[in-house]
């Protein structure tokens, strides 16, 4: 009924009815405000909700605010926001359903300008509602800690309310950051990414200090839950639009993985943004899919930029993947939400290559089950086995090699009839049947690396990479963070930077100035110095494709082999007597009984 001006009343009805006249009169001052005298017809509004208590229940409040935001004209809107937000601050210490209040109204208000345009103030309404958000989580850890060891029932509601403040804020700025544009969504989601606390980020993030660890979880979590809503819908033409690494890099941190309900909102957020073909809901639920194509799968040829974003950065994915199946407190969705990764990653991300990683991960993750060094609970252990089943089953059908499909589904009927708690249909609803032990079963309940590659070998694929391993890396934020990590029982340090050593050489010849001298005797610096260059390592050991490190290990072998060769031929010169004989080996080559002579070797000591 406030969409639009009401109809021109009879002067019978404007006598009988004053709050229509008064509505009425509200509007045609409204319409001829300007700019410059605004605040003349808004601030007495506030004032009039203030004195007589009208934040809460806000029904009027709401009333007189829609009746603002279609009576004024359009390029104004901006402004009225701007005031809600002023008088959402001066009220900051109030009541909070007086603030669940007035952020309603914000979020009715909202609405009615996303329709057109709100010009300066799209960061600003983000950067107050996260301020709010972050006062809110205080108050409530706040009344929880001035309560501790009595639960009164005050406390108790007060915090309800305070939760009430928090999803009124997230809800405000999910509707908002939904109905942007998506070149402003995008910034919007980078925005608010930057604001998450996480280990290592920069002083842009809220600060949360004073909070504990608590309340960065509690901050966290809506910040992700914020985020979830603004991606809601956000179809981006190219992955690396979606997920650029600034964005990525944060939301993939080890610091977002500290509990199952953070772990799940990371997952919701990625398949928001690698689902553009709304295949997400087909996939819902983890079971195995007697036949794929029934689902009807929508899916376009990969394009050169995602395949390029995969070669980049596919690593982090399947490492976070890796890492969020290890967990203790996982529960049935964090397993649901793994297997609907694995699924989206296949359909809008897998060419041939990306295939085989992820069959080499779904290795990994069921030796992660078999060997269990992690001392994960039988749940846990049977639970992986589970989804490795289900997406090697949805897997097979996707690419549609006969002799792969027959491998997985005689694996699936042998379990169904001797171990069907490696089955998800069986573990996630019947907990009281698990093994005792996984080291006593056979074989064929396991799909074998050996099976796999001899059926997609014939098929075309590259089955080379199938013999590795897959080992995820580790990264400086492992070695930083308070968590158990893959640090525990990986460390792998390797020099892939290629390196020209007469460049070194140039290189540490700098001039000695006072700065540089000041420099060496810094060991903070230098340490830096260290911390930098391996951090460079691991990136690039983690982000390059494997036949590009191949590739620089062959050719610092095969240099290594030229190199020494040329030594011993050119520099050699044989004395009378040998003092002696060694083997030299250098790449694929031996040299064997080779005679040692009282010379030096000032090239081979490079090397």
């Amino acid at each position: 009924s406030r969409i639009g001006p009401p109809s021109s009343p009879t002067g019978g009805e404007k006598e009988e009815n004053p709050a229509l006249l008064a509505e009425n009169c509200f509007r045609e001052l409204l319409g001829r405000a300007t700019y410059g005298n605004m605040n003349n017809a808004v601030r007495p509004v506030f004032a009039h909700l203030d004195h007589h208590k009208l934040w809460d229940p806000n029904e009027f409040a709401v009333s007189c605010f829609k009746i603002i935001m279609y009576s004024i004209q359009a390029q104004y809107s901006h402004h009225v926001i701007q005031e809600i937000l002023g008088h959402l601050d001066v009220r900051k210490r109030d009541s909070p359903r007086v603030r669940a209040g007035i952020i309603q109204v914000l979020l009715e208000a909202v609405a009615i300008a996303a329709k057109g345009s709100i010009g300066p103030t799209v960061l600003e309404v983000f950067n107050t509602l996260l301020k709010h958000l972050r006062i809110s989580v205080d108050f409530e850890l706040g009344d929880r800690r001035s309560s501790a060891g009595s639960a009164t029932f005050s406390t108790s509601s007060k915090e309800s309310d305070e939760r009430i403040v928090q999803n009124a804020i997230i809800q405000t700025i999910g509707f908002f950051g939904s109905n942007l544009p998506d070149y402003q969504r995008s910034e919007i989601m980078m925005f608010i990414m930057g604001k998450v606390p996480v280990l290592g980020t920069t002083s842009q993030s809220l600060d949360t200090s004073h909070l504990g660890d608590l309340g960065t979880r509690r901050i966290q979590i809506m910040l992700l839950r914020s985020l979830l809503m603004v991606t809601s819908g956000y179809k981006a033409t190219t992955i690396t639009n979606a997920l650029p690494p600034p964005f990525l890099d944060p939301l993939l941190s080890p610091s977002l993985m500290e509990d199952s309900e953070l772990r799940q909102l990371v997952l919701e957020i990625l398949h928001n943004l690698i689902d553009r073909h709304d295949n997400r809901a087909k996939l819902r639920g983890i079971r195995i899919i007697p036949d794929v194509s029934d689902l009807k799968i929508k899916r376009d040829k990969i394009s050169r930029q995602d395949v390029s974003f995969m070669k980049k950065h596919g690593q982090q994915l399947y490492r976070h993947i890796y890492l969020g199946c290890k967990e203790e407190d996982n529960v049935q969705k964090n397993f649901e939400l793994l297997f609907t990764s694995l699924a989206l990653t296949t359909i809008e991300l897998a060419n041939e290559e990306v295939v085989i990683d992820l069959i080499r991960l779904a290795i990994a993750l069921q030796d992660i089950a078999i060997i269990n060094e992690d001392n994960l609970p039988m749940f846990n252990r049977c639970g992986v086995m589970a989804l490795v089943a289900a997406y090697l089953n949805f897997l097979s059908q996707m690419i549609a090699v006969p002799a792969f499909c027959q491998h997985v589904s005689k694996v699936i009927e042998t379990r169904s009839l001797e171990a069907s708690y490696f089955l998800p249909e069986t573990i996630f609803k019947d907990k009281s049947n698990l093994p005792k032990s996984l080291e006593k079963h056979e074989k064929n309940l396991f799909f074998l690396t050996n099976k796999i590659a001899e059926s997609l070998g014939g098929s075309g694929y590259s089955v080379e990479r199938l013999s590795v391993p897959y080992v995820p890396q580790v990264t400086d934020e492992d070695r930083l963070s308070r968590r158990k990590s893959i640090v525990d029982t990986v460390s792998i340090q390797v020099d892939i930077l290629p390196g020209n050593h007469t460049e070194d050489k140039v290189d540490t010849t700098e001039e000695i100035t006072f700065e540089a001298l000041k420099k060496a005797i810094d060991n903070n610096g230098l340490e830096e110095q260290e911390k930098e260059k391996r951090r460079l390592v691991i990136e690039k050991f983690q982000k390059a494709p494997f036949e590009e490190i191949a590739a620089q290990c062959e050719t610092k072998a095969n240099l290594l082999h030229d190199r020494l060769a040329q030594i011993l031929e050119l520099t050699i010169r044989p004395p009378p007597s040998p003092s002696g004989t060694m083997t030299i080996t250098a790449g694929h080559a031996h040299y064997q009984s080779v005679p040692v002579y009282e010379m030096k070797f000032p090239d081979l000591c490079v090397y």
